[in-house]
Formats: C-alpha cells, structure tokens, sequence
C-alpha cells in the first residue's frame, strides 16, 4: 500500500516538473520550421535555437521579426518571448530576417549561409521593389540569380523558354519597355552565359557586390516631422541617419554619418539626433507612433554598434571564422579544379573514342568496297573466259566447214558435167562454194582476233583481281590505334593551403611583408577598377540597346529621379553620397536649410 502511494507521489512529482510548451513557426527565406519552447525563455533562447538549427555563427546581422498593428517590431534578446506584444494564438508566428547590413558584403559576410540569406532577402526586395533598381541593372542581377540556381550555361539544356517560369525582373521594369518575355530572356541569358565557372556562393556574392550600391539597400525608411511640420523620411542604415525628402528616396538632403553623432535619444514621440560638434544645433524630429521611436533607436544603436565594431581588429571568433572560410574556399577551389579536370579528361577521351570510332568506320567502307570490286573483277573474269571458251569453238566449228566447203568445192570441179545447164548450175554453185569459203575464212580470222582480244580482257580482269586482293590485305593488316590512358595532371604547386593552428591568430608584420601586401591591395584595386570599368560598359550598352523600347509615359517618379541623378554624372552609390555630405550650418537656426526646422 505504502509502495503504490509513494509510487503515484512520484509520477505527480514527474508531472509536475514537466515545463509548459508553446509552439512556434519560424519563416526563413527558403523555409519554415517549428519548435516548442519554454513559457519562461527569452527572446535570446529562442534566436539561439534558430542560428543553431541553420548552423549560422554571424548572428549580429539578424532578428527575428514581428507585426503588431501594422508596424515592424523585433524581438527583444533580454524579454521573455510571451512577454510582447505577439498573438497568443499558437503556433506563434516569427520571420528570421536580416536586421542589420554590411558596408561591404564580400569583406564581412564570411559564412556561406549568411552570404545566402542576405542574397535571398535582397533579392526579393528588389523583385518587390523596396529596393529600387534600375533596369539595366535588373538584368545584369538577374543573370547572376540564374547562374546561382542554374549553374554553368549549356545550350543542349538551357533551351529557349527555360525561364518563362521564373520572377527575375521587377514587374515596374518590365512594364516600362515594349518588350516580350522572350527578349527579356535572350538578355539575361547572354549575360548568363559569361558567368560560367561561378559556383553558386560566387554568384550571390556578385550579385550582393552590385545591389549594395543600390541607393535603397540597408535603408530603413520612417515617416517624421520637423519642428514646423514638414513631412520627411528618416533613413537609418550602416553609415549613419539620412534625411530625404518624401519623394525622392534615393538622394538624402543631409545625413549624419554614426561618427559624427554624440548621441541619439527620444521623449515619447519627440526624437533628438545630437551632433558630436558642439557647435552644430541639435536636428529633433517626430514620428507618428511611440513604437516607431522605439524601433528607430533599437536600429540606430545596432547600426552604430556594428559601425564601430568595423573599424576595429576582428574579435577571436570572427578571426577562426575567417581562417575557416579561408580554408574551405581553398578547399572548394582545389575541388572545383579538379572536377574541370576531370571532365576535360573525359571529354578528350570521348573526342578520342569518337575519332577512332569514326575511322574503324571508314576502314569497313573501305573493305567492303574492296570485297565487292574483288567480286565484280571474279565475275567479269569467269564471264569473259566463258566468253572466251565459246569463240573458240566457234572458230574451229567455222573452220571445220570451210574446210568441208573447200572439199565439196573440189568434188565438184572434178566431177563431169555434159550439158551446158549443167555445166552453168555447177559454175554457179562453185561461185557460191567460192563465196561461202571466202566468208567462212573471213569469219574464222575474225573470230580468231576476237578470241584472242578475249584473252587479254581476261589477262587483265585477273590482274585488277590480284591488285584488288593487295589492296584488301593492305586494310585488313593497318596497325590499329593502342588506347588512350590519360594520366591525371598533378596538382599545381601554387594552389594555397590553409593550416588553422593555435599561433595563427598572431601577426608580426615586418617591413617586407607590408611591402607585399599594398603591392597586393594595389593588384586588387586594379583589377577590381578593370571590371568596374567593363561592368558599366555592359550597363551602358544594354541600356542603349532597350532605350528605344522604353515607354515614357510609364516611368515611375524613381525612375525620373535616377535619370536626372545619371543625366548629372551623380553616382548610383550611397557610399559615395556619405563622402559628399554637407556640412551641417553651424551658430544661428534662420542658416539651417528650412527642411530642418
């Protein structure tokens, strides 16, 4: 009795302990997961599980994201997960999505997985068109997403119509020009065709190295007012605040680089920017909403974090990150290598097998040829000494009766005739005889030279006969082609090798040694401007080429302003726009420009 009592305390006590659940679906780019987490865990626990399950390290760049009433909110690291303002109704619904962006893709997104993300999330807000991008541009990216989904280019495969399924291009794009989904398609392609050789990290991360000089990429756009009621847009981003006027999102009026701020703070829906000189006014602004005050902070603090973190030494982790990518795109290069070496090894033996193929072929043509002209000149022999056989009988058969002829012939001048009429028919018939014989001779002598013509003729049919049978053991004995065994070509020498050990993390630089690298900083900058120089030429063609088919009447207030920003030699790169800021008035308010106050 006390056994069972203590045994149902137990399994009570079982119960108990078992911690509440709830469900919760996570939404990535490419796929959906859920999980069953604790009521107590933080925001951070559940992130955690996520970047674990994806395998992702660089966690700095990313959240996870929420709706309440229409706005965008993000959850919260230090807060418990019930504890905002999400709804209750399981499973609970959360987007993994990049927060924050890089200043320069290739240099700081080191794992492939991020560098696929970012490549998804961007590239959706350009076919979206929260990203505003040009449309000779559009094509270009559109022909690295192809490359990264489709690999190489191979005309026996990737046949006409093979993108007609596909979302490539902004729809604004497209309904800009006079164009059929064919000639989109012949563009893309040919672009497409110039990739190959990218694997399908390379792909996105050219894609990503075009897109981030998009004016729009990174920006998070808030609407606010100045003192005096003006509508404006707040952009933040990775280099700072920016100040644009509602219609025109692509060029900032002033921006505020995260250097030259001294602090940034918010009173309800009141938001102060402070300048890091004293002497610039403080520039304060209000949004619609306390909750967006709150999200512009959160993403301000973020961005300014990661801006600071930039420009100095890469932490530990980021260091064997990066020694790790290091080594696996070596590694993938080394593969990459050898896998184009095997499949020129094997080309070259299947043009080898062709080749041999295609002479055994032609050997047996030959031989079938020399067989049958062999049995042609057998036949022709067999005939013509038939032929042959038979004149001579003839001959003899035409001598024999003249030589009977010449017998009656003789008989009849010995024989007595005693009448005249006798003595006529007799001359006559001798006349005759005398004919008959010179005929019978005549025809004799002929059908001699015949035989004899015959004779030859059948002298030289088995002299074709005997150089036919030459010629068919000259084939027949031709030495035939020993097989190809190709031996693998060695590695080369100079392909890199990566070794992560424990003192690698140390770097003693000496004066050679910095001497190599701006050699090699300088080799890349050259080359880096060689395919900027090329990439616009192929920009600039394109877009003469479509220019024609473009129909005015369609283009958007964006496209206006991008054309005017060409038109005056602006560039397209808010990286540039940030070196060309200008230079906040400082003392009296009346010298600000009127948008500020």
């Amino acid at each position: 009795m006390a056994g069972a009592i203590a045994s149902r305390m137990s399994f009570s006590s079982l119960k108990r302990k078992q911690p509440k659940t709830f469900t919760v679906r996570i939404v990535t780019m490419d796929a959906e997961m859920e999980f069953n987490c604790e009521m107590k865990w933080k925001g951070k626990d559940l992130f955690d599980l996520v970047c674990r399950t994806l395998g992702l390290r660089e966690t700095w760049f990313f959240g996870l994201q929420y709706t309440i009433k229409d706005t965008v909110a993000w959850l919260k690291m230090d807060k418990k997960v019930l504890d905002h303002d999400v709804s209750k109704e399981e499973p609970v619904t959360f987007h993994f999505l990049a927060k924050f962006y890089p200043e320069n893709a290739e240099e700081e997104l080191v794992q492939e997985i991020t560098q696929h993300l970012f490549f998804l999330q961007v590239k959706k807000q350009i076919l979206d068109e929260k990203i505003y991008c040009p449309p000779e541009a559009s094509v270009l990216l559109a022909s690295y997403a192809v490359q990264a989904k489709y690999g190489d280019y191979d005309p026996s495969v990737h046949k006409r119509g093979f993108l007609a399924q596909e979302e490539l291009l902004p729809k604004r794009v497209i309904n800009l020009y006079q164009m059929t989904p064919e000639m989109w398609e012949e563009r893309i392609t040919a672009w497409y065709a110039e990739h190959r050789g990218r694997a399908r990290d390379e792909a996105e991360m050219e894609y990503l190295k075009i897109a981030q000089d998009l004016e729009m990429y990174g920006v998070n756009y808030f609407a606010i007012r100045n003192k005096k009621g003006t509508e404006l847009l707040l952009g933040v981003d990775a280099l700072g605040l920016h100040i644009y006027d509602p219609e025109n999102r692509l060029t900032p009026k002033i921006s505020f680089p995260w250097n030259e701020i001294r602090n940034i703070s918010y009173s309800d829906k009141e938001f102060t920017i402070k300048p890091l000189d004293k002497k610039i006014d403080v520039f304060k602004f209000n949004s619609s909403k306390l909750r967006v005050n709150k999200l512009i902070l959160q993403l301000c603090i973020g961005n300014h974090d990661l801006f600071m973190r930039r420009r100095k030494a890469d932490s530990l982790e980021v260091q064997q990150m990066k020694a790790q990518a290091r080594e696996e795109k070596a590694r993938k290069q080394m593969e990459r290598q050898r896998l184009a070496r095997e499949k020129q090894m094997r080309e070259e033996a299947e043009r080898t097998r062709d080749e041999l193929e295609r002479r055994l072929l032609q050997m047996k043509e030959e031989a079938t040829m020399a067989n049958e002209a062999l049995m042609r000149s057998e036949e022709t022999a067999d005939l013509l000494a038939e032929k042959a056989q038979i004149t001579e009988e003839e001959a003899k058969l035409l001598a024999q009766k003249a030589a009977e002829a010449e017998q009656e012939m003789q008989r009849i001048k010995a024989t007595a005739i005693r009448t005249e009429e006798e003595k006529r028919l007799m001359e006559q018939k001798v006349l005759e005889a005398e004919v008959l014989a010179l005929k019978m001779a005549e025809e004799s002598e002929r059908r001699a030279k015949e035989a004899d013509q015959l004779k030859q003729d059948l002298q030289e049919a088995r002299e074709a006969e005997r150089r036919a049978k030459q010629k068919l053991l000259e084939i027949t004995t031709k030495p035939t082609y020993p097989p190809m065994n190709p031996i693998p070509a060695p590695l080369p020498p100079d392909i890199p090798s990566f070794n992560l050990i424990g003192d690698s993390l140390s770097f003693d630089f000496k004066d050679t040694d910095m001497k190599r690298l701006s050699m090699e900083i300088e080799k890349e900058k050259v080359e880096y401007m060689e395919k900027s120089k090329h990439l616009q030429e192929q920009l600039n063609e394109l877009k003469t080429e479509i220019e024609a088919l473009k129909l005015k009447e369609r283009e958007t207030a964006l496209d206006i302003l991008h054309n005017e920003n060409s038109d005056r030699g602006g560039t397209s790169s808010k990286h540039n726009t940030i070196k060309k800021t200008l230079v906040i008035p400082v003392s009296r308010t009346d010298d600000q420009p009127p948008f500020l106050h």
